[in-house]
């Protein structure tokens, strides 16, 4: 991966989910800037009508933090740096589950949106990325789009589901050879709406169907960056035990995190709309135990509990990449039948002669990168801090919080304190 700007330390998410119809018993805010040269533009007569929007309310996000941190535990991998977006992860399905039907539908709802509809998702959704923060500073945007194999008669595609995509998620559709160039434009595609740090997410199509895709790119600079005297080698203990050298950064910050098991801090980007929270578990608990206790009702309530005080933060730069395929966790968390090449049911997507005549989920593939530096732009981490669970802290004595060991860490949407971003740091080396 290539960083065409030294100083963009930016998170990048690209997510892909690819559906295959089935060809034998085994089971194996923007739609983006530029239209691919070798592909039809299916949406070129669908406009978007004008449609209801829901603000967001207890409701939805109540139910988003849920699946968003339930999403994080599953997507966590032992002994790496892990790290998602589950707003991503969120769109992409949420794109999905509108052309799906039957018992695929009421799993894909209930996972998503718990007692919220589809169609109620989709209205809260819109309102949502509609009013999400992009300023010159704080910048994110999130880019849909969807590909379909063009394949003579054997795939016919449901208007009505283009229509939802079209109206709800702005997403871009294309109609393609799905051959060589079709994985050029897809990459082309990636890289356009990542601003050239995600570029490829294909090496190759093979029996691939459909591809839905969702990009999301933050970058933000810190309220109040780090200068040459705020960094300091330091010493960071690893998960499996073994001691790191690396750049600390050190900082006074004003909201100090406690929730019994962990304590934390919150940094606030520029112009006020997102903030980098970290959590650190307390001494006696493993990062694996504390993340085990994590709900998101728990996730939701230590952020708007935060406490005003004077925090001595210092956490580590870092830089890492991360890639899941996330059908496992997926499977787990409620929707086995998206996968199953003989239950799923996406008739509301599409319909094709090929194999067995049903549409399935293949694979869910998620990769991320992120960097944190001086300059600014999430990160993840805190130190550890210095208090016993649950005490009021004293707002005379700054609270020493080192994240030094490993840690859960957040860049949170700051009007309603959901993840945009959830990740780990278990090392300090790439």
């Amino acid at each position: 991966m290539k960083i065409t700007k030294t100083r963009f330390i930016a998170l990048l998410i690209a997510l892909m989910l690819s559906l295959l119809s089935a060809c034998s018993n085994n089971n194996n805010n923007n739609s983006g800037d530029t239209t691919p040269s070798y592909a039809a533009d299916l949406m070129v007569d669908i406009s978007p009508n004008q449609i209801n929007a829901r603000p967001a309310d207890d409701a939805f996000i109540g139910s988003m933090s849920e699946f968003f941190v339930e999403l994080f535990k599953k997507g966590v991998t032992d002994g790496q740096n892990s790290l998602i977006s589950p707003l991503s992860v969120m769109l992409a399905l949420a794109m999905t589950a509108n052309g799906a039907d039957g018992e695929t539908l009421i799993q894909m709802e209930r996972l998503l949106g718990g007692d919220i509809p589809i169609e109620a998702l989709n209205e809260y959704l819109y309102r949502y990325v509609q009013n999400i923060p992009n300023t010159e500073k704080s910048k994110l945007n999130i880019a849909n789009s969807i590909w379909f194999r063009d394949d003579g008669e054997s795939l016919q595609v449901q208007p009505e589901f283009l229509q939802r995509n079209a109206d709800y998620f702005g997403a871009a559709a294309f109609s393609a050879a799905f051959d060589s160039q079709t994985v050029r434009d897809i990459n082309s595609w990636v890289k356009t709406n990542t601003d050239g740090m995600i570029d490829q997410i294909l090496d190759e199509i093979n029996d691939e169907l459909l591809f839905l895709i969702n990009a999301v790119m933050f970058d933000a600079e810190w309220q109040n960056v780090y200068y040459a005297q705020d960094i300091r080698e330091g010493e960071f203990t690893n998960f499996a035990g073994e001691v790191e050298k690396a750049d600390f950064m050190h900082s006074r910050e004003s909201r100090f995190l406690d929730d019994g098991l962990a304590v934390g801090f919150v940094k606030p980007y520029a112009g006020g709309k997102y903030s980098f929270a970290a959590l650190l578990p307390n001494a006696g608990i493993s990062l694996a135990e504390y993340i085990e206790s994590l709900t998101g009702e728990r996730f939701l309530n230590t952020l708007n509990n935060a406490q005003q005080a004077i925090v001595q933060a210092s956490m580590p730069k870092f830089e890492y990449e991360y890639e899941i395929d996330m059908v496992e966790a997926l499977i787990a968390l409620g929707i086995p039948d998206a996968f199953d090449a003989w239950n799923a049911d996406f008739s509301r997507m599409a319909t094709t002669t090929l194999g067995n005549g049903n549409i399935y989920i293949s694979k869910v593939l998620h990769k991320t990168y992120i960097s944190v530096d001086e300059l600014g732009t999430r990160a993840g981490a805190v130190t550890m801090v210095a208090t016993s669970p649950g005490s009021a802290p004293n707002p005379e004595e700054p609270i020493v919080v080192r994240l030094d060991r490993p840690f859960v860490y957040a860049i949170i949407d700051n009007a309603t304190n959901l993840p945009v971003f959830i990740g780990t740091l278990m090392t300090t080396s790439r």
